[in-house]
């Protein structure tokens, strides 16, 4: 899919980018690309979607009233190549949901007239990507898969526990590029109908961690960040409003946006966790300055704290910031079952969060919202979670009490909670 060889390298090399650690200490280095070859890479972006129903009708004509006649919206990129065995974030991610959705009969298969997948979709084009990421690393990072079907699995050095293998750089792009494709679904939709169906790009590698610069935390291309690029450039949806609730501050999409004032990054996390980034003061930047919110919670927060976060913090800051669309990281790992945190969120705290974002943007920008994949490492709570999301944004009864165990819960700091929701509001006149 991505056959153009990137171009003669430079005799001496200019840049070093990142250090990819594997045995031999293979150093990645990117050089200068042949003009002709980069116009192929960036040329526009061929995406092909169809729907995937049980209809037998002609797509070009039912399309459009699929779309505005759906609840749901979906595409699935579980990047089975790109793989680490005893990685948490390995293939086996999006599968176990795909194969929960189909347990309970929350798919397309089963329910064409409320659920539609996205399928033959192209990956986001080097345009797309480089709306977010240096264009250096991009191509770099297309260039050294041939070192990775070499040697194996690449370690990324000072990115976190981050690894490449031989179809890193096209699962992250076809990754990227389902996320765009149901962006554009949801928007067709809501020119459509008043109440368009929600999206959600189940996907991998995760996004909300990689840097302008490159890879981290188990993160190659910013998805989330990449999607909002996009969604202004292409769709002319000025004021994005992203709401980030992975138990890890989404140090990525945080940095690139930190001095826009045009999308608003606010992101819910476990204080002291993994990247030790988000620091409740920080806010933004020149004409950015008021929209980043980080609020960090501390261990133990559960579903009291994010309900009262989700009504006190979230809700005003997006009714004064007045979006066009609302994109979410929707990051699982902060479940009490999850072991790479220590949250104690349930699957019913998930479903109360896809009700609420789904609500709020109804109120405030015509229903336009799409949810992306981040973490979630527990297979199984990963997995019951999701589709409790998919029941909210299908408007149904949570069932959650089938899966959450209330033996396990225990009781939340709520002072230091109290004192966090109280100086992220004080700090944004809320």
């Amino acid at each position: 899919m991505f056959a153009c060889y990137i171009g003669t390298m430079l005799p001496s090399l200019e840049h070093s980018l990142c250090t990819w650690k594997d045995p031999l200490k293979l150093r990645l280095f990117i050089g200068r690309a042949k003009n002709s070859c980069v116009k192929n890479l960036i040329s526009g972006r061929r995406r092909f979607i169809s729907c995937s129903t049980n209809m037998a009708k002609d797509a070009t004509i039912s399309s459009d009233i699929q779309l505005a006649n759906a609840k749901v919206i979906y595409s699935i990129a579980p990047a089975t190549g790109h793989n680490q065995e005893s990685h948490p974030e390995c293939n086996l991610r999006v599968p176990a949901i795909v194969g929960a959705l189909e347990k309970m009969e929350l798919t397309a298969k089963h329910r064409s007239s409320e659920l539609i997948e996205l399928k033959h979709f192209g990956p986001a084009s080097v345009e797309d990507i480089s709306s977010v990421h240096a264009r250096a690393y991009v191509l770099g990072l297309e260039k050294v898969m041939d070192q990775a079907s070499e040697r194996g699995i690449l370690h990324i050095e000072g990115s976190g526990p981050t690894y490449a293998t031989a179809s890193t750089f096209q699962d992250s792009s076809i990754a990227a590029g389902a996320g765009l494709a149901v962006l554009d679904a949801v928007v067709a939709a809501s020119r459509k109908s008043p109440e368009p169906p929600s999206g959600f790009a189940l996907i991998r590698p995760p996004g909300h961690h990689a840097v302008p610069e490159g890879p981290m935390g188990f993160c190659v291309f910013g998805n989330i960040a990449i999607a909002a690029r996009y969604a202004q450039r292409v769709h002319g949806l000025k004021r994005i409003f992203i709401i980030d609730f992975d138990v890890h501050h989404g140090n990525g999409t945080h940095d690139a946006f930190y001095e826009d004032p045009d999308i608003y990054f606010l992101s819910t996390h476990q204080d002291g966790s993994y990247p030790g980034t988000g620091k409740i003061h920080e806010v933004g930047r020149g004409q950015g300055e008021g929209t980043s919110l980080n609020l960090p919670l501390p261990g133990g927060s559960g579903d009291v704290a994010m309900r009262t976060v989700f009504d006190e913090v979230i809700v005003p800051c997006a009714q004064r910031f007045k979006p066009d669309i609302i994109l979410v990281s929707a990051g699982y790992d902060g479940h009490l079952l999850d072991p790479l945190a220590s949250l104690q969120l349930t699957t019913g705290t998930y479903y109360m969060l896809a009700a609420s974002i789904k609500q709020l943007a109804k109120e405030l920008c015509g229903g336009r919202c799409v949810f992306f994949l981040e973490g979630g490492y527990n297979l199984e709570s990963l997995s019951y979670s999701v589709a409790d999301s998919f029941r909210a944004l299908l408007g149904e009864p949570s069932r959650a009490s089938e899966f959450d165990n209330p033996a396990f819960l225990y009781e939340e700091p709520s002072t230091r909670i109290k004192q966090a929701i109280e100086k992220a509001k004080a700090i944004h006149s809320l």
